[in-house]
């Protein structure tokens, strides 16, 4: 039986890649060694599916750090406001939330993996569940059969390989498809987790002091050796029995993994500024005009509600101040160090957690050996990538799967067009 398109992968770019081969009017095959197809779909979003973002291409792209560029070809060819018409034309109504989120209307995951999968019957995409592939067979140059592991060995012209990076490994992304590249002339950059909680051994951590406590919109950085910032992050923060974790975190993330390997060090120091929209000498003032005002008044009571209570408590201890001191008893200096920890309070990080507990893998396929408006790779004539196994990534908030969806659409197209040529 000879295909004209084998897509490997039902994850989010690999439905996309079947549908629009299919589209094209190419006869597909796709293979997933999992039960279900559209596993991580299903979970995005926190199971109601973050499926595209709304801001301008620009900022998107920007929202993908690791090698968002390579992508402007492909927005130009299918951007996020063409994945909106896309999946309402499926009967998938979405809505618009906060910083661009776009949601199905039914706030469920499962309508949107029920609708792709409804289109891919309309087209006669066939399907093979629980069928993992043993290898990808190249033969003269360019891409022959897939070979599975019960030993069927299945011809195509053009191959589609999705089949993820090694994020979140439970949905099937054990990163199966780095070998089926490699084997194809393809580099693979090191792979590392992206948008992963933090690690840290700080004696305030070890013991649990903020375990479960949230800051809301803080300001997280991550410092060079100089003490410069790297990056900052403006968003939610969660301290955890082993670190830190929460959205501005998980942005961080990677740049803590960066900082580690350049400068060669076992720890990064990052800095949380509870109070982003005030500066330190106002901070100072208006805790002195405080403290004035009622001398006899103890310092906790005083300051109460400039920050939550038990981040209070805990950065009045971290500056010597005991909370039930008269705040007129309290020196000056003193006061002025814990307004300065209102605004950095350091903390020593020393890594994350392991790829496997990441959101996203960092690294893949290099993008140098992809044609950037059709996602074929440029060393083995029918084969093509997308979806997160190329090295592209992006924070949470709909950029992922933006990317995996618009490589997956122009490598499924391409590939119909690749396998018509070589009829």
């Amino acid at each position: 039986m000879e295909y004209d398109v084998i897509v490997i992968g039902g994850g989010p770019s690999g439905l996309m890649a079947a549908i629009a081969a299919g589209e094209k009017g190419a006869k597909v095959l796709l293979i997933d060694k999992g039960e279900k197809l559209g596993r991580k779909l299903a979970i995005s979003g926190g199971g109601r599916c973050n499926v595209t973002n709304r801001l301008p291409v620009e900022e998107i792209i920007k929202h993908l750090p690791g090698n968002g560029k390579f992508l402007y070809s492909a927005f130009s060819i299918f951007s996020n406001e063409d994945i909106i018409a896309f999946f309402e034309k499926l009967g998938i109504s979405l809505k618009e939330e906060d910083h661009g989120r776009m949601f199905p209307v039914s706030n469920k995951a499962q309508s949107v993996v029920d609708a792709l999968l409804e289109q891919l019957e309309k087209l006669h995409v066939r399907v093979f569940k629980n069928s993992p592939v043993a290898e990808v067979i190249y033969e003269n140059g360019q891409t022959a059969a897939v070979l599975l592991k019960d030993g069927q060995k299945i011809a195509a012209k053009s191959i589609v390989i999705a089949v993820g990076g090694k994020s979140v490994p439970h949905t099937g992304s054990t990163g199966d498809g780095y070998a089926w590249a490699e084997k194809a002339g393809h580099t693979i950059t090191e792979l590392f987790p992206t948008e992963v909680p933090v690690t840290s051994s700080e004696p305030f951590i070890r013991n649990k002091t903020l375990q479960g406590l949230a800051l809301r919109d803080i300001d997280v950085s991550v410092l060079n050796p100089k003490g410069k910032p790297i990056i900052s992050h403006r968003m939610d923060m969660l301290f955890t029995h082993f670190g830190i974790s929460g959205p501005a975190v998980l942005r961080c993330s990677q740049f803590v993994v960066k900082a580690m390997k350049k400068w060669k060090l076992k720890e990064v120091t990052m800095s949380l500024d509870a109070l982003p929209d005030k500066k330190e000498e106002e901070i100072f003032q208006e805790i002195i005009d405080l403290v004035k005002s009622e001398p006899k008044k103890s310092i906790k009571n005083t300051l109460k509600g400039l920050l939550p209570e038990r981040y209070l408590l805990f950065l009045l201890e971290q500056n010597g101040i005991d909370p039930s001191e008269q705040g007129g008893t309290i020196s000056n200096d003193k006061i002025r160090s814990f307004a300065k920890s209102c605004k950095q309070f350091l903390i020593n990080v020393n890594g994350t957690l392991p790829l496997e507990k990441a959101f996203v893998t960092g690294g893949g396929v290099s993008v140098k050996e992809i044609e950037p408006q059709t996602m074929g790779s440029k060393l083995m004539a029918g084969l093509f990538f997308c979806g997160e196994i190329l090295d592209v990534h992006g924070y949470t908030g709909g950029y992922n799967i933006t990317s995996a969806l618009v490589t997956g659409r122009l490598a499924g197209t391409n590939a119909a067009y690749a396998a018509k040529n070589r009829a």
